[in-house]
């Protein structure tokens, strides 16, 4: 037994074996203290082999050992914890009667506390545990040692990327496990093994070095990734650095990005459509969803503000609800990850100008980041002219975006998102059409006169307050709110003369409530998730139109117009709970099950319970497999149309063609996804996925009077099906993608908002599947980035077979080709920052196509996309950067 520095030596004659005899710290007559970092008695052993007399030596576990748990372990293991002084001083008077108390102590004390540790004829007993940081975090590489009282290393072991490790003590006893690494400080559990299966033993480890800032938010942002599952669903995500690598980089808008994914198709007035569905869109900043608001022309979102951007679809887990097309869902950048001060000019064709800035950093435990941007141009909506300069086209848009947030402590933060949107659209008119009415005063009106004008506002705020409890439970709530309004402003005349209508129109909605999400960790293999969202939703939809009236043939009998007012409003409230464990049976199983209940009360009430289950499989290092089912819930959105309205409208021109109309209803889904990724060469990823839904009151929209504000009807049977491939090659210099999609959508019978549809057309819809209107069989996406010193050189394309058109959507539109390219520029200039020069070349090639004609079910005048135009830009990223610091 080795001795140590810190105990006075004597000798001492026992044929009792080993004893304790406590020795009290920091003695004026030793030479040295016990030990450096112990503030309590630590341990002496004394061995004696028989005949031979040893020295007494002290021992201990290990010199940071804490106080609480070496003093128990002093009460358990010695029947007469003395204090050290008076222990010492009975030595020194009468050596013999001290031994002579020790064996009668021995003899009389219960039996656990003179039982060594690890017995012979004892079986090994199974030690299992985790090392983990201050913050909960795993802690790989770990060296975990096992010591029983006399201070030998009984056994070894490394904990593994988890922080798990096992041991196998000899037998039952006391132990002390001991686990350090270089830049922590050693921890150490005490364990008393009896019988009883021992339960998982957790060893926290101090980091040497002071937590920054940094490294809490990046720990915080994976806990909020992890309450947000994706198994057995399909994920397509843009990072920071996609983003940047397109033709036009932060400046290309939302729709256009998430045009590069896989299953989306694009629409006119910028909708976008995902894998068949008619919007259905739903989005979150942060994993917080942002309730939908008026349906408008204007981008809300932007990717300047954006650190990565997912689009999730398919059978998604329980989590996800109401809104289940695609899931759109924004990281945002920070400001203490993101220490920006940009300022960019982006401009050219088309009377394009485009200012932006980003700013953000952080002091002390607050962060901050903000973003603006103005884009005015003269081709704001898709036109129904070829040319390259529409009629009356202009728009203006303003918007932006704050970010902010507070660490209450390394586990604990505070977040506030805030952004607006406020946008004016000029309608582009149609020349050269014929005058259909008659109206008094004015005997002609070109067409190219009609001057009509949308208004749009949106503002939306999230407050978070999301951390951890323990090493175990995750959560996040969030109370959010929005507001949106549109406005539609005709041209009195010119709607007269040629739609028969002329239709002031606003709608306004006004949305609040709060998530909640959870997490727990503590089971092993088990990931339970609980959690769930409710709000409050306020519609006003105001009509005040001006129409001629007619005969009973339906023929205009005065070219007098009068005005109807028809306003009404809809209070609707959702309540969604989810309850879902991920489970890992195997290292390669991942299996995601779950339920979700949706109550909806606004128009109908309607309820669900939705059960899913998703599957992830990786049979090999490179192989992955999924497949999921959903039940998904789909209440309508809240723009309608009253049956008091329509009455009122009965024998004007602005009479609907029918007279049917069923309330529009919830859509229920059954949902199948399956598909495979391989990594057929390093760095070359391809996928393929299929996915069906079979729905029972399709929901779809359409725009059917002369306001361009969509209204929504439902098909009583629906389906969806197809199948997408994807695919990747990544280099350090080159960045490639590809990806291909087939989709087919049809319903019959229409169900709902049937005085929209023509009398003919209701009927053949009522005994065939139709195509839906935004049914596009092929497309596809491709793109590329190449960077060379200090150029980088990118393109990006899209595809599509064309949109549906004619009666009950019975043809469809040519395909298309639209090619996008870019360059970019970094110059360093030292201590004034650098500059970014960028220049764009939209539609490179220049094809002239439809993306509607103005025919179809829900579809006015005809839409064309761009014609080719150039753009450059210019980033200064001035020389500005705040240092983060330790957590207060």
């Amino acid at each position: 037994m080795r001795s140590l520095p810190g105990c006075l030596p004597f000798e001492f004659q026992s044929n009792r074996g080993t004893c304790l005899i406590p020795c009290r710290l920091g003695d004026p007559t030793y030479r040295t203290p016990c030990a450096r970092r112990v503030s309590v008695p630590s341990l002496c052993f004394v061995s004696d082999s028989g005949s031979s007399a040893r020295r007494l030596a002290l021992h201990s576990f290990d010199r940071s050992v804490s106080t609480r748990a070496l003093d128990g372990f002093t009460r358990r293991r010695s029947a007469f914890a003395v204090e050290g002084e008076f222990v010492r001083s009975l030595m020194c008077r009468n050596v013999f009667a001290m031994a002579a108390g020790i064996m009668i102590v021995l003899v009389l004390a219960p039996a656990p506390s003179v039982v060594a540790a690890g017995a012979p004829n004892e079986s090994p007993i199974r030690v299992t545990g985790t090392a983990k940081d201050a913050l909960g975090r795993p802690i790989d590489g770990a060296s975990v040692s096992m010591q029983n009282s006399a201070g030998k290393i009984v056994a070894r072991a490394a904990s593994n990327s988890s922080g798990a490790f096992n041991l196998e003590a000899p037998g039952i006893g006391v132990y002390a496990v001991v686990a350090t690494k270089p830049g922590f400080k050693p921890a150490t559990r005490i364990l008393t093994l009896t019988r009883t299966a021992p339960k998982p033993v957790e060893i926290a480890m101090e980091s040497v070095a002071a937590l920054s800032l940094p490294v809490v938010a990046r720990r915080l942002d994976k806990v909020r990734n992890s309450l947000s599952p994706v198994t057995g669903g399909s994920i397509y995500t843009f990072t920071e650095k996609a983003l940047r690598q397109l033709p036009q980089g932060n400046n290309t808008p939302l729709n256009q990005v998430l045009l590069q994914a896989p299953g989306v198709a694009q629409d006119s007035y910028g909708q976008l459509h995902v894998r068949g569905d008619h919007g259905n869109l739903q989005y979150r900043l942060n994993g917080v969803l942002l309730p939908e608001g008026v349906t408008g022309f204007g981008q809300i979102l932007t990717p300047r503000f954006a650190r990565d951007i997912s689009l999730l679809t398919g059978a998604l887990p329980a989590q996800y609800g109401l809104r289940t097309a695609g899931v759109v869902d924004i990281k945002t950048k920070d400001g203490l990850l993101d220490s920006v001060s940009n300022l960019d000019f982006y401009g050219g064709q088309r009377g394009t100008t485009q200012p932006s800035f980003e700013f953000g950093g952080s002091k002390g435990n607050f962060s901050y980041f903000a973003t603006g941007q103005y884009y005015g141009s003269d081709r704001g909506l898709e036109p129904p002219t070829t040319g390259p300069t529409a009629i009356h086209d202009t728009t203006n848009q303003g918007s932006g975006f704050g970010y902010f947030s507070y660490f209450l402590s390394p586990t604990t933060r505070l977040s506030l998102i805030t952004g607006t949107a406020v946008s004016h659209f000029q309608i582009p008119a149609n020349p050269n059409q014929v005058q259909a009415f008659q109206l008094a005063g004015v005997p002609t009106y070109p067409s190219a006169k009609i001057r009509e004008n949308q208004f749009e506002q949106n503002y939306f705020g999230v407050l978070t307050l999301q951390g951890e409890v323990g090493a175990s439970f995750d959560y996040q709530i969030a109370p959010f709110s929005r507001y949106s309004s549109v406005s539609f402003n005709p041209d009195h005349v010119g709607d007269l003369i040629y739609n028969g209508a002329a239709s002031k129109v606003l709608r306004s909605d006004w949305a609040s409530g709060f998530q909640l999400d959870t997490s727990y960790r503590g089971v092993a293999h088990h990931t339970l998730r609980l959690g769930g969202s409710f709000w409050g939703e306020r519609a006003e939809i105001d009509n005040h139109e001006s129409i001629f009236r007619t005969d009973s043939s339906g023929a205009q009998s005065s070219n007098v117009p009068f005005s109807i007012t028809a306003n009404h409003a809809l209070t609707s409230w959702y309540y969604s709970g989810y309850l879902q464990d991920e489970w890992k049976p195997i290292e390669k199983l991942t299996i995601n099950y779950g339920a979700r209940f949706d109550l909806y009360d606004g128009l109908v009430r309607a309820d669900q319970l939705s059960p899913r289950i998703g599957v992830v499989y990786t049979p090999f290092k490179h192989t992955t497999l999924h497949a999921a089912y959903a039940r998904y819930f789909t209440p309508p959105p809240t723009e309608l149309v009253s049956i008091g309205s329509i009455k009122a409208f009965q024998n004007t021109t602005g009479a609907p063609p029918s007279n049917g109309n069923g309330n529009p209803t919830a859509e229920r889904d059954h949902y199948f996804d399956a598909g495979i990724t391989q990594e057929i060469l390093p760095r070359l990823n391809v996928g393929i996925d299929s996915f069906y839904k079979k729905a029972s009151q399709l929901l779809d929209e359409g725009q059917f009077g002369p306001a361009l504000i969509f209204t929504n009807f439902n098909y009583d049977k629906g389906r969806v099906y197809g199948v997408e491939f994807t695919s990747s090659y990544n280099l350090e210099k080159l960045t490639t993608y590809a990806n291909f999609t087939y989709s087919v959508g049809q319903g019959t019978q229409v169900t709902s908002g049937q005085f929209n549809f023509d009398r003919n057309e209701l009927k053949y819809i009522g005994s065939h599947y139709v195509f839906l209107d935004h049914d596009q069989t092929f497309s596809a996406s491709a793109g590329a980035a190449y960077t060379w010193n200090t150029f980088m050189f990118t393109i990006d394309g899209i595809y599509g077979s064309g949109l549906r058109s004619g009666f009950a959507n019975t043809g469809n539109l040519p395909y298309y080709i639209q090619l996008n390219a870019g360059i970019t520029k970094r110059i360093e200039m030292a201590q004034a920052g650098a500059l970014v020069l960028r220049g764009a070349i939209v539609n490179l090639n220049d094809r002239t196509y439809l993306i509607r004609n103005g025919t179809g079910i829900g579809v006015g005048a005809p839409q064309y996309g761009p014609r080719r135009a150039l753009y450059a830009g210019i980033t200064w990223e001035l020389p500005f950067n705040r240092p983060s610091s330790p957590v207060q």
